[in-house]
């Protein structure tokens, strides 16, 4: 009576993650025992008898030594236990393991085998009958055989496959469960169809690359034609230009960076890597993570421009003064993110696009370093869009322009709403595939465990009747628009003058000054106390330009938004205005524009 709470304790402890049904011994070792049927996952959390046939190997040689007339019922009770009726674990007695292992510690040692932990005497229970008890017999065979099909009655929660296993140096988790990872290339697609997907990626990788090569090469051309406001659409689309890279590398290698290989010699199926023991899956999570942020944060930034040349009415120079608080940010911002993310070792492969990336099984990770960043860009930078084109229509309306020049500034805020909108589709679009696969993620992953747990051997989901299975639409929706995104940059520089330019460039006609001009505008970098403490409204002299340019000329600015594009035809202010009410600066700098351009133009021809 005294023994039997220990040994109800110990019971209770191991039923919520055991037995669950009754299957014929196949152990070589426990065959022609009192009983002939035993449960999986047994007393030492072999998911089949495979498992532990391999895990009694070590013993074989002290059982056919018969070091011990009780150890061949020890070892099988514990890894064949008798199935009895559902609920009930039978345990063997302290004595008979305190018996087996006196008896072949010596034999033990000669063969350099060591007592193992988990079949320590402490762990049952204080008595000394022999096993199996009588009790333990009473089932009938037609019993055990219903027993068989018997159905789990209780949630035992994730059991890690054999298949899944991977090395515990590794520090991998899935489902919740250490030293596990999951299946490689996907757990959901077949391979027709993830073959399908990495051809539509690859497709649309390509496009990207080009459109965003397109616009950083044309930006070389001529440095000096997208000065500030519009500059960090460059650096926009210089972070897709990497984005759409990687994923075009992920096409070509398909999963030989997000996959282990497979070890049947282990019998271990092809893993998703995870951490940053793979140095090409870490470098490609590196490049797409931080190249991702910060192509966001650009937009974010292209956003702060517009509305500081509409709303304060700053200049093109004086915005150019906070250009190193601009890289700063965009930059910093998401080099300090990625960091974060290699420190909590947090990289995942992607089975589907062939690349590494965060949040891909990790649901936390997915809320707090992919939606967060995200979700806050799209919230500034919408709000300060919308506040500009406010400012810009009323300047539309309350300062008379010229017809020409009305037509313009019009033209002007169309553009930046039709790039708006080219951009903020496809990121809203990832957006809701990342918050439908952050709610619908763990049916997904039940469902797949309901499916597959009779093939891997393990416990299956209690009491799961609705079957949540994600559509490949929806994750190919995400990866298009993760490169879709990248592709407005090329719309903002497509123009005539871009034709011209490119023409004139691959004809030879590349003026050599111009060059200098822009080696000069490049070399030209505010100093970096400057740039944070210099007052917006401090006239700034350049003397390349010949020209000065005050942050309040509020007409000046308002209306040269509209002409960042088009320098040729300046906007030029309405004959009624009175002479005090022109900026004298801003309309020499007007006049030197349009002298200069018109040189530029005679020249290129």
């Amino acid at each position: 009576g005294a023994n039997k709470p220990t040994g109800l304790i110990w019971i209770q402890t191991f039923s919520k993650t055991s037995t669950f049904s009754c299957e014929p011994i196949g152990l070589r070792m426990c065959q022609d025992l009192p009983y002939n049927t035993t449960f999986m996952p047994n007393l030492l959390n072999h998911y089949d008898q495979q498992t532990a046939a391999l895990a009694m190997e070590p013993f074989h040689p002290m059982v056919n030594l018969q070091c011990s007339p009780d150890m061949r019922m020890f070892l099988c009770a514990l890894y064949a236990p008798v199935c009895t009726e559902y609920g009930r674990v039978s345990l063997p007695c302290r004595g008979l393991c305190r018996r087996s292992q006196s008896d072949c510690r010596g034999l033990m040692e000669m063969f350099g085998l060591a007592w193992p932990d988990e079949m320590d005497c402490s762990r049952f229970p204080e008595c000394e009958e022999a096993y199996p008890r009588q009790e333990d017999l009473l089932t009938t065979s037609d019993d055990a055989a219903d027993q068989a099909s018997m159905t789990v009655q209780r949630d035992y929660g994730f059991w890690c496959p054999r298949e899944l296993k991977v090395d515990p140096e590794l520090g991998y988790s899935f489902l919740g469960r250490r030293d596990c990872s999951a299946p490689c290339p996907s757990m959901f697609f077949s391979r027709q169809e993830l073959s399908a997907a990495r051809y539509a990626i690859g497709g649309v990788s390509i496009v990207c690359l080009s459109a965003t090569l397109f616009t950083f090469l044309t930006f070389l051309i001529d440095v000096t034609r997208f000065r500030y406001p519009e500059r960090p659409i460059i650096f926009y689309a210089v972070c897709y230009v990497m984005v759409s890279l990687v994923f075009f590398l992920g096409f070509l290698l398909e999963d030989r960076v997000a996959c282990n290989a497979a070890s049947p010699a282990h019998f271990r199926a092809a893993t998703i890597t995870q951490g940053s023991h793979n140095k090409i899956c870490t470098l490609f999570f590196m490049v797409l993570y931080f190249f991702t942020m910060a192509g966001n944060v650009w937009w974010v930034i292209l956003t702060v421009t517009w509305f500081l040349a509409a709303v304060p009415k700053w200049g093109s120079e004086a915005i150019e003064k906070k250009a190193l608080l601009f890289h700063a940010c965009a930059w910093g911002l998401p080099g300090a993110l990625t960091v974060t993310l290699l420190a909590l070792n947090k990289i995942e492969g992607d089975g589907v696009s062939g690349v590494c990336f965060v949040g891909l099984y990790d649901v936390d990770a997915l809320r707090w370093f992919v939606l967060a960043p995200l979700c806050l860009n799209v919230a500034v930078g919408v709000s300060l869009l919308l506040v500009g084109i406010v400012a810009l229509n009323r300047v539309r309306m309350e300062i008379p322009l010229e017809k020409e020049n009305q037509t313009k500034l019009v033209k002007f805020m169309i553009r930046i709403g039709v790039f708006s909108v080219l951009y903020l589709v496809p990121l809203l679009t990832v957006i809701g595939c990342h918050l439908y696969e952050h709610a619908y993620r763990r049916a997904w992953e039940t469902t797949w465990v309901r499916r597959r747990c009779r093939s891997y051997h393990i416990p299956c989901p209690y009491k799961v009747e609705d079957s949540h299975e994600p559509a490949l639409v929806l994750f190919l929706i995400k990866y298009l628009m993760m490169l879709v995104v990248g592709v407005p940059s090329v719309f903002w520089v497509g123009s005539k003058k871009t034709c011209f330019e490119w023409a004139s460039f691959l004809h030879g006609n590349k003026r050599k000054d111009g060059v200098n001009e822009s080696r000069q505008v490049l070399q030209e970098q505010p100093d970096l106390a400057q740039s944070l403490l210099r007052d917006p409204n401090t006239p700034i002299i350049r003397k390349s330009r010949g020209t000065s340019t005050q942050g309040t000329s509020t007409h000046a600015s308002s209306t040269q938004l509209a002409v960042l594009d088009d320098p040729d035809e300046p906007i030029r202010p309405h004959p009624s205005l009175p002479a005090s009410s022109r900026s004298k600066p801003s309309s020499l700098h007007s006049k030197v524009s349009y002298h200069g351009s018109l040189n530029r133009s005679r020249d290129n021809r």
